[in-house]
């Protein structure tokens, strides 16, 4: 566990708690804790002071910060700089590192403390950290707290303008990040409290930018390599590589890395020896349910996890949370059970439950004994996993009511076996808020849920010092406090937490979705969100108002600076503008549809506010005449600054491959799949660039590594290792990226139908049969019940025939000839014909009802397996679907083409049906497939003249002595004879 600092702080102390974490450099990562009283100690260090400023002693000293010449990032920076520039011995150096990390850890968590967690402060941040001369009244302290949020905005984007405590962030970030003196030799602590220093500053801003997350990644890389062992010998605990695959779950969330997060989450429960399972248990759901059926239930259980005594580290910063915890509303629903009833197993009704997503029989036994309606306490690190699971599915699908139904029970096993700490349980009942949501007879619980834990983080992280005040739009009485600050900081990083005001505008969205809309615009009004306001009124189809509400954040009054109620501020821009000037251009100009705010918008970050050339590229290509080489160079441009953004590098590979440059679309599909591996419509259209590169230009592409492991693997399994210069090479790269596609979206026959075009497109003897069979064997799934016969591609399935009949004898097939049984067998094994003749079987002959052609293909089936009076048969069908489609044309209205199908039809029914089979014995050579024995059809030549007297009667008005007629004649003299 880390290490918890007494409030007696000397500088000798904290000398020696350093040289202990410089020593444990390979071992510790979780940052040393500090209580809030040792927080107030360490700001009143004679360290500390020097750094915040508070011994200069004249406005001249702060001349560069207050003209804004100097931002205050900078100002702490060289604060911390300049102590070190006259000192030489190495003890004095360490000491003051020792001073400058605590006071850096220190700042953080009282920053998370006021703005997430709670509960308040004990002392007022301004006070303590800014000088006097800075905050001479309430205007110079608003002014320099501006301009700190100025100093943080990164790359166009800009932090909520009010943002509490400011200047604890600042702290934090400049003697963490900026100031550089704890790295890179300093105690892995440091690394860590870098990493969460930027992702919290990543968290702050309104959009996710390339330069935080790059230096995010880069620190993960770093950490990755001591905390999960990569070395000779494990330098971290189980609990230590927990936390961290936790946290970086979390990030790898926060920045829609989805399935890299999961990895993380299943590892992280490998490391604890958490084990749990998404499964279905009998129960009922609603009171009017006679029969218990499958309900969705996570049954989990920590191992060594002991609830009495929760193996806490400190009794004093504990409480039982089952006696006081955050307030959770029932659901008060007239249908709903508040929790579901659950029965006792019966063996008779396990027929009646549904699919679930992992099958009792598979489930481990400790797993198996859980009682699901009481299941026991979980290790908090446990239960964050949980609700990061719940987050990163969320994340991934929030509409999809599916999902939901599988996110919601994560989050109730948390709350319903009560977590033992605090912030866990917190953040259990705002992801359940968040689910039901959508949940029609749980909406109201969900937005009251969500209003009482608005409530509960207001009066919490309360605070007099800013913009904001704690008048919120309450409907229930307040919590008390009930959790040391210590405690609802101990797993903050291991949960998607969000900021007071990011959880007040999810409110405001909320009210809005259940048409609360005067509620929804006095909580943004209040916490002067002026872009959420215009966004508000957008969606309510307020134009007017929204554009007004925005044009007065960035111009003067039209009538020469005064402002009346009806003012459209037509005026001049203001000067200066806010730090969000860029957002609220952008969203002007999609109001207006004017392109000329975007290039304002971009113009007033520096050239650095990414969406604005996003915002350019989709004007080009939404309006009339468009224009792709103006769109991909502006996705260029925004690339340029963020080259992270997985949507970017989508939509300008889109752009691409309507210009034709494939081979520039490979690479930004290549990049948009090494960013996030499970977009499945980026695997496609990478697949559909990489089938027009040529075979000289596919040298100079660079691809993801497992296309190129899995296309070679391709080869390899057909037999036909391909050169070099192998002209399909890149129709197996793309086949192997449709691979990707269709498992991800597995049930999207568009995806099937190119991996079934693609592999049948590739010529023998490298033909990957079994992707063919398998692509038609999933189209005709996914649409056949609705699309019919037409799902089936006749030229492909003709060739899986002619590769069958032409390179394999029936007979060979066949293991044992006296048992009909074997045949199947051996039909249905994994060979290409077996598994071709069980396609065609299962799948394509139910499906056959008026296409001629697909008769004729199964009837060449039936003679390949030696089955002759089936093949007849097909032939027969085959005839009457001809003539069924033509009759109306052929016979009322005089189309010759029709008339000649008729024709062709009925003279193959003639010669290769009836003259070809209808002699043949039943049993065929095999002798056991048809065992009534004796000819097909040994009246086949009355047939046949049926058939050719019956079509010339109904076509003599129309083509008696014509070429089609003549032929009839011939074939019925040709039938002639005793029958």
């Amino acid at each position: 566990m880390a290490e918890d600092i007494s409030s007696a702080v000397s500088p000798t102390t904290l000398d020696i708690l350093y040289d202990s974490a410089s020593s444990m450099f390979k071992e510790k990562y979780d940052p040393i804790r500090l209580t809030a009283q040792t927080c107030l100690s360490l700001f009143q260090l004679p360290i500390a002071r020097k750094i915040f400023g508070h011994d200069n002693q004249s406005d001249k000293d702060f001349c560069h910060l207050t003209s804004g010449d100097v931002s205050y990032l900078r100002f702490l920076s060289e604060n911390v700089q300049r102590l070190f520039q006259d000192e030489n011995g190495d003890s004095t150096s360490s000491r003051q590192r020792s001073q400058i990390l605590h006071i850096g850890l220190a700042a953080l968590f009282g920053f998370l403390q006021s703005n997430v967690t709670g509960p308040p402060l004990a002392y007022d941040p301004a006070k303590i950290i800014i000088p006097t001369t800075l905050r001479k009244d309430v205007s110079a302290l608003t002014t320099l707290r501006q301009k700190m949020i100025h100093s943080i905005s990164i790359d166009g984007e800009t932090a909520y303008e009010l943002t509490p405590n400011v200047e604890l962030f600042c702290v934090a970030k400049a003697l963490l990040v900026d100031a550089d003196v704890l790295l890179p030799d300093g105690p892995l602590v440091a690394r860590t409290a870098r990493l969460r220093v930027n992702f919290l500053h990543q968290k702050l801003l309104s959009e996710v930018t390339g330069t935080l997350q790059r230096l995010i990644y880069d620190d993960l890389k770093d950490l990755e390599r001591f905390v999960l062992g990569y070395q000779e010998v494990s330098p971290s605990t189980p609990d230590d590589r927990a936390r961290f695959l936790l946290e970086r779950a979390i990030i790898h969330t926060h920045h829609g890395f989805d399935a890299k997060a999961r990895a993380d989450l299943e590892q992280a429960a490998v490391e604890t020896g958490f084990e749990f399972a998404l499964t279905g248990k009998l129960g009922k759901r609603t009171k009017f349910q006679d029969h218990a059926i499958s309900q969705l239930v996570v049954l989990a259980k920590s191992a060594n996890w002991d609830s009495s005594k929760s193996n806490r580290s400190s009794s004093t910063l504990r409480h039982d949370i089952k006696a006081s915890k955050p307030k959770t509303l029932d659901l008060n629903d007239d249908t709903l059970f508040e929790a579901i009833s659950f029965s006792k197993e019966d063996k008779k009704q396990t027929e009646e439950k549904a699919l679930i997503a992992q099958d009792e029989s598979s489930l481990s036994p400790v797993l198996s004994s859980i009682d699901p309606s009481d299941q026991p306490e979980l290790n908090p690190l446990d239960s964050a996993n949980l609700l990061a699971i719940a987050s990163a599915i969320t994340k991934t699908s929030p509409d999809h009511g599916l999902t939901r139904e599988e996110t919601l029970p994560y989050a109730i096993r948390v709350l319903e076996s009560g977590s033992s700490n605090w912030q866990i349980y917190t953040q259990a009942l705002l992801i359940r808020s968040r689910i039901e949501g959508h949940m029609s007879r749980a909406l109201e619980r969900s937005v009251l849920q969500m209003q009482s834990l608005v409530d509960q983080v207001i009066a919490d992280t309360g605070s007099t010092d800013t913009g904001i005040t704690n008048d919120t739009t309450s409907f229930l009485p307040k919590t008390e406090n009930s959790a040391s600050a210590e405690e609802r900081l101990e797993y903050i990083w291991a949960l998607n937490f969000s900021t007071r005001w990011s959880l007040e505008a999810e409110l405001a969205s909320r009210w809005a979705s259940v048409g609360g809309l005067r509620t929804a615009l006095e909580i943004y009004e209040r916490l002067q969100m002026w872009a959420e306001v215009a966004l508000c009124y957008m969606g309510t189809a307020q134009e007017e108002k929204a554009r007004s509400v925005l044009r007065k954040q960035l111009y003067e009054p039209s009538d020469n600076g005064v402002e009346d109620d009806n003012d459209k501020f037509e005026g001049p821009e203001l000067s200066p503008l806010p730090d969000n000037a860029p957002r609220l251009f952008c969203i002007l100009g999609d109001i207006d549809g004017n392109p000329s705010m975007y290039d304002r918008a971009w113009e007033v970050s520096n050239y650095r506010f990414a969406r604005a050339q996003r915002s350019v590229a989709r004007h080009y290509l939404t309006t009339k005449p468009r224009s792709l080489e103006k769109a991909e160079e502006a996705y260029r441009k925004s690339l340029q600054i963020n080259p992270l953004n997985h949507g970017a590098w989508f939509a300008i590979g889109c752009v691409q491959l309507e210009q034709e440059k494939w081979i520039d679309a490979v690479e930004s599909f290549t990049r948009t799949v090494q960013l996030e591996d499970s977009d499945a419509e980026a695997w496609s259209n990478l697949a559909a660039a990489l089938l027009r590169v040529s075979s000289s230009e596919s040298s100079h592409v660079t691809l993801p590594d497992s296309i190129h492991s899995a296309s070679d693997d391709l080869e390899l399994e057909e037999g036909t290792p391909s050169p070099v210069d192998n002209p399909h090479k890149s129709k197996r790269e793309a086949l192997t990226a449709l691979h990707h596609a269709a498992r991800l979206k597995h049930s999207d026959y568009r995806i099937w139908d190119n991996v079934l075009t693609v592999a049948a497109s590739i010529p023998p003897p490298g033909t990957p049969l079994r992707d063919v069979i398998l692509a038609q064997r999933r189209v005709i799934e996914i649409i056949g019940p609705k699309n019919g016969e037409s799902c089936i591609d006749l030229p492909i399935l003709t060739m899986l025939v002619d590769h069958m009949i032409a390179n394999f004898e029936y007979e060979e097939l066949l293991i044992d000839t006296e048992h009909e049984s074997s045949q199947e067998r051996v039909l249905r094994s994994g060979t290409i014909p077996g598994q071709i003749i069980s396609l065609i079987d299962e799948r394509i002959v139910p499906l056959i009802t008026h296409s001629g052609p697909l008769w004729l293909v199964l009837a060449r089936v039936e003679q390949f397996r030696h089955q002759p009076s089936k093949a007849l048969e097909a032939h027969e069908k085959a005839w009457r679907a001809v003539v069924a489609s033509s009759t109306h044309g052929a016979f009322q209205m005089g189309d010759a083409k029709k008339w000649m199908d008729i024709v062709r039809a009925t003279e193959r029914l003639v010669r290769d049906g009836y003259a070809t089979l209808g002699g043949m014995e039943r049993g065929g050579q095999s002798g056991y497939a048809e065992r009534e024995g004796g000819l097909v059809a040994k009246d086949w030549r009355f047939k046949a003249r049926s058939a050719v007297r019956g079509i010339m009667g109904k076509g003599k008005e129309f083509w008696e002595d014509t070429e089609g007629w003549n032929k009839l004649k011939e074939l019925a003299s040709d039938v002639s004879g005793n029958s």
